[in-house]
């Protein structure tokens, strides 16, 4: 099972698609590799700079509709390959939470004032994800803040992040 926890990066910004993710002319690379250092390379946020801003971050908070856009898996992977398995956002495109589930990553919805919440106390400031998800809590911490955050996963896609995606699981499985 992958690593759920560790720093935050926060995109203030709804639908983000993924050729802002992952820019499609890297589409052509055929290792997970090749596609890392090109991780939000095209993404127009004021004040982001994803050299600067992506690196050790481990989870992604963000607004509505994130993974917009293309079917594509590269978006996933852009994430994985960078140590990020983790998105936490208002909704999702459903193709990419699906993509994210089969990659064993979690995509993970919460409410709006949930997330705006979150935003209001935590963004800006270096902040630090635990997941415990034997109890669907998400607890945050930047310097003496801390709020604990439920959050609810379907039983199968619970499966799937536990077996470390789609083939660990049907290999297991079938």
């Amino acid at each position: 099972m992958k690593e759920f926890n560790g720093k935050v990066l926060f995109l203030n910004r709804s639908d983000i698609n993924t050729d802002e993710i992952i820019p499609a002319k890297y589409l052509t690379e055929i290792t997970k590799e090749a596609l890392k250092s090109f991780l939000l390379e095209d993404l127009t946020l004021e004040g982001f700079d994803p050299k600067r801003d992506v690196a050790e971050k481990k989870v992604v908070v963000t607004r509505a509709n994130f993974g917009c856009g293309s079917s594509r898996e590269h978006a996933p992977w852009a994430l994985e390959v960078n140590g990020i398995n983790l998105v936490i956002a208002e909704n999702f495109a459903r193709i990419f939470r699906q993509n994210m589930y089969n990659c064993g990553m979690i995509a993970c919805e919460l409410p709006e004032k949930t997330v705006d919440d979150l935003f209001k106390e935590f963004a800006g400031k270096e902040t630090e994800l635990a997941t415990d998800l034997s109890r669907n809590v998400f607890v945050f911490k930047s310097g003496a803040s801390t709020k604990e955050v439920p959050f609810s996963i379907s039983g199968f896609d619970k499966a799937l992040v536990e077996a470390g995606g789609w083939v660990e699981y049907a290999d297991a499985k079938y």
